[in-house]
């Protein structure tokens, strides 16, 4: 009898993959293709999704991880999707797409401030019911393209999130979920509906939104023209995923209040389930609907972490890139220097992502603060290390907002994405928390999140736990050194104090920051 196997098709910020696994959750094979968000020269601060390259990159990776399994296209039993959030994708009529923005898309800045101004009290008024600030949400989207691009706003049919473009390129029907869709901003955390509402106080068209569907549900099946492109076989059945944090979460067993996780990717995200009761009223943190239902994730976000560590690489580690060869692994060479330098670094000080401040989110300038002259405490090997020790520092910061909001410290933390990889990163993550740390045999949770959702909509699973306590296994376990912790302590007062300084320099026009929500 054939196995069955399940496909995740992940547009993340930095690179479109396929991933196959088997029915216990085994990964099987993978394909992956790093793609970039263009600018569009007439509107600053644009960053637009590009439909056609990227969906072509995608294809081509289900065709490779196909062949890389080597099994048959009628193997693959089901099919689902995730992505970045907050990217939104509109169509026509005919459901072609006609516009597309990727998340960190920061053009609607003037359509922020007049959206405070004109409509005072009505970010505040969304938050409580979304979870959501402006910052990435997509009412200042769209009040852009109905100012800037006119008549591709009149011509809009639908609106969707980019997991669900994709299984919209390969089914045809254009639907969302809770978990991606509540990240516009438009969403109802109580009810997990649309808020055709929110729209029309701001003077948009209520009209344009598809339905929602939970995650894991089957709505369609793949196309004659999508399996020509991706080579599935035709009826392949179509579910529906999710937000990548939310359910990358879900797939590592953070399905119950309280659980908490760190997925370490391009952007590292910090998350807690919470009950839907639970909100900021500093409006620091974000609340979105988790992929299971009846439960929250309070959320802090890192920025740009893994793109950090890309700039680093390709800026000062053509050596180890050249070592590593074409399918080596140069992050773990420059790792090897590093893990030689004391803890803290000695005493660098990298600016690039702040701690989470969603209702006046912006970042610093990249900066290294606080460098010797000496090469043997200011080198490669440092600075690689001071990197990783400060995406833990701010990740513990961002936790414990999210503890102090809860008023419940977890028993541990699950590390997973990319940098989960690193046993070095990992233990750094427990010295800098305090907390027990435990990452999961997959470390790409994500794709196995995705995989759980296409296993549900076939009937492999009865949900996410269910999934979860039967594909969750665990790899390693680190416990913190609290000696290194106090260094830790003392190195994110100093960090705090030095960003805080900063960002008043990007307050004063001295510096650029690395990245600002529009409006501020």
């Amino acid at each position: 009898m054939a196995k069955t196997y399940l496909l995740a098709l992940d547009a993340g910020t930095g690179s479109g993959r396929a991933v196959i696994f088997d029915e216990a959750g085994h990964q099987i094979a993978s394909a992956q293709q790093e793609w970039w968000h263009r600018t569009d020269p007439r509107f600053p601060g644009s960053m637009d999704f590009d439909v056609e390259a990227n969906w072509q990159i995608l294809a081509q990776a289900v065709r490779k991880a196909i062949a890389s399994a080597g099994i048959a296209p009628a193997d693959i039993r089901s099919v689902s999707a995730t992505s970045m959030r907050e990217a939104i994708v509109a169509y026509d009529r005919s459901g072609r797409e006609i516009w597309a923005c990727a998340n960190v898309d920061s053009r609607a800045n003037a359509e922020v401030t007049d959206l405070k101004r004109d409509v005072p009290g009505l970010e505040q008024d969304l938050y409580r019911q979304t979870g959501q600030t402006f910052a990435l949400g997509a009412l200042p989207r769209l009040l852009w393209l109905q100012r800037h691009l006119p008549d591709v706003y009149a011509r809009i049919d639908r609106i969707s999130m980019l997991s669900d473009w994709i299984l919209a390129r390969l089914s045809g029907v254009i639907a969302s979920d809770p978990s991606n869709a509540g990240t516009t901003g438009l969403h109802s955390l109580a009810t997990r509906d649309w808020l055709p509402e929110a729209a029309a106080r701001a003077g948009l068209r209520t009209d344009i939104f598809p339905p929602t569907v939970e995650p894991g549900t089957r709505i369609g099946e793949v196309t004659a023209n999508a399996a020509a492109e991706t080579g599935l076989l035709p009826g392949t059945p179509v579910v529906m995923g999710g937000g990548d944090c939310q359910i990358g979460s879900a797939a590592i067993g953070v399905v119950k209040e309280g659980d908490c996780a760190v997925l370490g990717g391009t952007f590292w995200q910090q998350v807690v389930n919470v009950a839907p009761s639970v909100s900021d009223s500093a409006m620091n943190l974000r609340i979105n609907p988790h992929v299971v239902t009846g439960l929250n994730q309070a959320e802090a976000i890192s920025f740009f972490v893994g793109l950090v560590m890309r700039w680093f690489r390709d800026s000062f580690g053509a050596e180890e890139v050249a070592a590593a060869g074409p399918d080596g692994d140069a992050y773990r060479l420059l790792e090897e220097q590093s893990a030689h330098v004391p803890v803290g670094a000695h005493g660098i000080i990298p600016v690039f992502s702040d701690v989470m401040r969603y209702g006046a989110w912006y970042h610093a300038a990249p900066s290294l603060l606080n460098l010797s002259i000496d090469p043997a405490k200011s080198g490669k090997a440092a600075i690689f290390r001071a990197l990783q020790e400060n995406a833990a520092i701010v990740a513990a910061r961002n936790l414990s907002s999210i503890f102090t909001l809860t008023g419940r410290t977890p028993d541990k933390i699950i590390f997973a994405a990319g940098a989960s990889k690193s046993a070095h990163w990992s233990q750094i993550l427990s010295d800098a928390t305090g907390l027990p740390v435990v990452t999961p045999v997959v470390k790409e949770a994500t794709a196995l999140g995705c995989a759980a959702a296409a296993a549900i909509g076939i009937g492999l699973h009865r949900d996410f736990a269910d999934a979860a306590t039967h594909w969750v296994r665990w790899d390693r376990h680190f416990e913190p050194n609290l000696a290194h912790k106090a260094i830790y302590d003392e190195a994110g007062e100093r960090w705090a104090r030095a960003y805080a300084l900063q960002r008043q320099l990007v307050d004063d026009g001295i510096t650029t920051p690395m990245w600002k929500a529009p409006g501020l």
